[in-house]
C-alpha cells in the first residue's frame, strides 16, 4: 500500500493505491480545501496557513496509521515553493505534522502530470493542461513525449485572489486574467508555436468544469469532453454584471455543483478558455489521473521491491479517482 499526499494551493489531497497481483489500484481518495494560495501575504506563507495546512495532515497521518500504512509520501507544490520563507514554512510543517514533505519545481509537476495520464490513456501528440490553485501547467507532446514542461503563476486562487473584486469576475475582470495568461504564454516562445485540436484536461478545475458542463448541458454522468464553444457559454453565463450583486441563481447553480469552488472555479475556467483558445483547441478531454499518479510513478515505484509480476511489465494504471 502507498499513500501518496498533494500539498496543492487550493487543497491538500490524499491517494491510496495498493499493488496487487501486478495491478496498481486506487483503493481511497480523500480531499480537504485549505487554500493555502490565500495565506501568502507579501509573498510569505503565514502562521496562519502553516498551522492549517499541519492541521490537515495530522489528520490524513491519523487515518494512515489507523490504516497501518507506512509507506507516505508528500509533496506540495505552487504556494509553498513560491514564498518567500518556503524552507522555513516547510520545516514547521514537518515538525508540526511529523511528516516529511518535499517541494517539487513547477516543470517536475508538469512532468508528473504527463507520466500520470500517460499510463491512465493513449498519449501520442496533444497538450496537456492542469491548472491548479496557484499556477497552471502547460505540457505539449508528440509521439508520446515531452516536448516541452512549462509551470506558469496563475492558477485559479491566486487569479481570483488578484483579479476578481466580489465572489465571481465580471467582463473587465475576465479580459485582464486573459490577457495576463496570454503574457505568461509569451514568455515562452517555442509554446506559442502549436495548434491542439484536443487538450487533455487535468486536475480540479478541469473536472469541475467538467462537472457543470455536464449540469448545464444536460450530459451523461459519464461524459469526459468539454467542447470549448461550451465552455465560453459558461463563463459567460456565470460572470458577474460590472457593478451589479451576484444573481442568486448564479450561485445556486455553483452552490449546487461544485459547492468548493465557488470562487474558484470561474476564474479556472478563464484560464482554461484562453489557453484553448490560444491553441485552437475544439474541446477539452478531462482525465482523473494527473501528478500524483505522476509522483508515485517516478519517484516511488522505482525504488519499491517489485512482486515477481512486475519484472517482466509495467504496472496497469490506477482505476479512476472517485473523491469521498
Amino acid at each position: 500500500m502507498y499513500a501518496i499526499i498533494d500539498v496543492g494551493s487550493n487543497t491538500v489531497r490524499l491517494n491510496i493505491y495498493k499493488m496487487e497481483y501486478g495491478r496498481l489500484s486506487l483503493v481511497l481518495s480523500r480531499k480537504e480545501s485549505v487554500g493555502l494560495a490565500s495565506y501568502v501575504k507579501n509573498g510569505q506563507m503565514m502562521p496562519s496557513g502553516i498551522l492549517r495546512v499541519s492541521s490537515v495532515l495530522k489528520e490524513f497521518k491519523e487515518l494512515l496509521v489507523d490504516l497501518a500504512i507506512w509507506n507516505v509520501h508528500v509533496f506540495a507544490t505552487a504556494a509553498l515553493r513560491n514564498a518567500k520563507n518556503s524552507e522555513a514554512a516547510v520545516d514547521e510543517v514537518e515538525q508540526r505534522s511529523g511528516l516529511e514533505v518535499k517541494v517539487i519545481s513547477g516543470e517536475t509537476e508538469a512532468e508528473l502530470d504527463f507520466i500520470g495520464v500517460s499510463h491512465a490513456v493513449d498519449v501520442q501528440d496533444g497538450l496537456l493542461v492542469d491548472i491548479g490553485g496557484g499556477s497552471t501547467e502547460l505540457v505539449p507532446y508528440k509521439d508520446g513525449k515531452i516536448l516541452q514542461a512549462v509551470s506558469i503563476p496563475l492558477g485559479s486562487l491566486n487569479v481570483y485572489n488578484n483579479f476578481v473584486s466580489n465572489i465571481l469576475p465580471t467582463r473587465a475582470e475576465r479580459k485582464a486574467i486573459k490577457q495576463a495568461v496570454l503574457d505568461e504564454i509569451k514568455r515562452y516562445p517555442g509554446l506559442g508555436k502549436g495548434k491542439y485540436p484536443v487538450i487533455c484536461g487535468v486536475g480540479g478545475t478541469a473536472r469541475a468544469a467538467n462537472k457543470m458542463n455536464i449540469d448545464l448541458f444536460q450530459l451523461d454522468r459519464g461524459n469526459s469532453k468539454i467542447k470549448v464553444p461550451n465552455l465560453k457559454k459558461m463563463i459567460k453565463l456565470l460572470e458577474n454584471d460590472e457593478g451589479a450583486t451576484v444573481p442568486v441563481e448564479t450561485l445556486d447553480v455553483l452552490l449546487r455543483v461544485v459547492p468548493d469552488r465557488v470562487r474558484t472555479l470561474l476564474p479556472g475556467m478563464i484560464v482554461l478558455q484562453t489557453v484553448a483558445k490560444h491553441f485552437k483547441s475544439e474541446a477539452i478531454e478531462v482525465t482523473n489521473a494527473g501528478v500524483r499518479d505522476g509522483y508515485l510513478y517516478k519517484f516511488v515505484l522505482p525504488h519499491a521491491e517489485k512482486p515477481e509480476e512486475l519484472r517482466e511489465g509495467e504496472a496497469d494504471a490506477p482505476v479512476e479517482e472517485d473523491e469521498l
